[in-house]
């Protein structure tokens, strides 16, 4: 006798996780199968020597403060858990460098700090800054909109609530800060940022930059003192106390599909579940390609997926320095290194293995010591094209070497006699680890018809199998931990919608 689950949900990362979470705690019986050891997936973090290095969270957006709540926060505290979470408001500047034109900016948190450095940096920027800020308002707003009606609003209320959203609501970041007159250079240090959703300023869309650098600007992003795999734990932990039943060592074999519809699943150890609901925290290229059987994947599935295409590689140098920020000199906690300010440009570059373009981040570690990672990400077929089994460890030491060399080159700060421990991650480490084709950790590029809005507002068209459903970094929210964790919930939300109709 097969048991059978209101819901099962593939993958125990972010989305997954509250995914879960979301629908135990409406009462559904659940099943999350995870085929690693642990929950989390990239939220995790690993020891090497006196070090705790995180994985892949640089900062943790839309979260703020008890008194200053963004909607992660918000998330948390209504799945009961934000109690249990130590985060940290990061209160130091950002830092942004352009090696080729010998240029350096740090720009400040708070709306009217920010915008009072912009226009010391760029006289003339005010007006069109605050006009930003003011839009970046009404966007966040349009699309809480957008996410209470699943994407099917009024006409007359986004016209009369929102005109202005729905003037740039198609355009690209850098489209609408041309229009409303914003000066060529604070474009540029406005969109420092754009390696953080892995799109330039040309093909990003202005509405997913401006609710992002909103709530980063106005609401401080966070670091979690116990790094994000302690949230993973939280999250698992207390979906286990309501009754749901998870899954380690668990992979899914197959998603079993009858008459356009899912009706369970089988295990790589041949158990089978059966439910009508299944919430995929994994990419559609796995599940349409490797988990169900091909004549059950509709021909639109397998098209959407074939026209998509997949967003960054990363390249991550972790370090563990023996010796705190203040000895080695560097007061700030992020850093961007390029070669000019042209996201564009930087895009293209990026196309080329050693680029030497990264985000950095910098946190004590104890009262001696202190961690960097340093982050560059690679597009097309960068890594792919020019790494075989014999020239792998080769690559990757030069990788580390050039980075290292690239962040000392803009920050005048020595590190090697620092290097405590160093671990470096590749491609195809994120590919082992995460199971992501090709090693991607931005799921798919952010450009076009792949671009937050027209994603949220197709979602419900790109539901091709009844009861199947996508959360993570694939789905319509696109990357990034904040994304994913508010994602699994609203993808759990719908599926409770989908069981109300049935």
């Amino acid at each position: 006798m097969h048991r059978e689950f209101d819901a099962i949900v593939i993958g125990a990362g972010n989305g997954g996780l509250v995914a879960a979470l979301t629908l135990q705690k409406q009462g559904k019986k659940v099943l999350l199968l995870e085929k690693g050891r642990v929950p989390g997936g990239f939220a995790t973090s690993f020891i090497r020597g006196r070090f705790e290095f995180e994985a892949s969270l640089h900062e943790l957006c839309e979260y703020g403060t008890a008194e200053n709540k963004g909607e992660v926060y918000e998330l948390f505290e209504n799945l009961g858990i934000a109690q249990k979470i130590h985060a940290k408001v990061v209160p130091e500047t950002f830092a942004v460098y352009a090696l080729k034109t010998n240029e350096f900016y740090e720009m400040p948190m708070g709306e009217e700090a920010f915008i009072a450095k912009m226009e010391e940096y760029v006289p003339g920027s005010k007006e069109s800054m605050q006009t930003f800020f003011s839009l970046c308002r009404e966007v966040k707003e349009a699309l809480k909109y957008l996410n209470e009606t699943k994407g099917h609003p009024e006409t007359e209320v986004l016209m009369s609530k929102y005109p202005r959203f729905m003037v740039v609501a198609p355009y690209s970041l850098l489209t609408v800060l041309k229009k409303i007159g914003m000066p060529k250079k604070a474009i540029q240090i406005l969109s420092t940022y754009w390696t953080y959703l892995g799109s330039p300023a040309s093909k990003l869309s202005f509405c997913h930059y401006a609710s992002m650098i909103y709530s980063y600007i106005t609401k401080g992003p966070v670091t979690l003192e116990n790094r994000s795999h302690e949230v993973s734990l939280i999250l698992s932990e207390e979906f286990a106390s309501l009754g749901g039943v998870v899954k380690y060592l668990t992979g899914v074999k197959e998603i079993l599909v009858e008459n356009g519809e899912v009706t369970g699943v089988i295990t790589q150890d041949n158990q089978k579940f059966l439910t009508k609901h299944i919430i995929a925290n994994i990419s559609p290229n796995e599940v349409y390609g490797k988990m169900i059987e091909k004549e059950n994947v509709p021909v639109k599935a397998k098209k959407l997926v074939s026209q998509r295409t997949l967003g960054a590689q990363g390249v991550c140098v972790y370090l563990g320095l023996n010796k705190t920020k203040e000895q080695l000199g560097l007061s700030k906690y992020a850093y961007f290194v390029y070669e000019t300010l042209d996201s564009d440009v930087e895009f293209k570059r990026m196309h080329s293995l050693y680029n030497g373009n990264l985000a950095a981040t910098i946190t004590d570690n104890g009262e001696d010591s202190s961690i960097l990672c340093l982050t560059s990400l690679l597009f097309g077929n960068a890594f792919s094209r020019e790494v075989t089994k014999e020239n792998y460890f080769a690559i990757k030491e030069q990788l580390a070497e050039d980075l290292i060399t690239s962040f000392e080159k803009a920050t005048h700060v020595s590190l090697r006699d620092a290097i405590e421990e160093i671990e470096i991650a590749t491609p195809v480490t994120f590919a082992r680890y995460g199971g992501h084709p090709e090693g991607t950790i931005y799921g798919y590029l952010a450009s076009g018809s792949d671009n937050l809005l027209p994603r949220v507002m197709n979602e419900e068209k790109e539901v091709y199998i009844k009861g199947l459903r996508f959360c993570g970094g694939f789905s319509s929210r696109l990357l990034g931990y904040s994304s994913t964790y508010i994602n699994g919930r609203d993808e759990a939300m719908k599926t409770i919608g989908d069981m109300k109709n049935e």
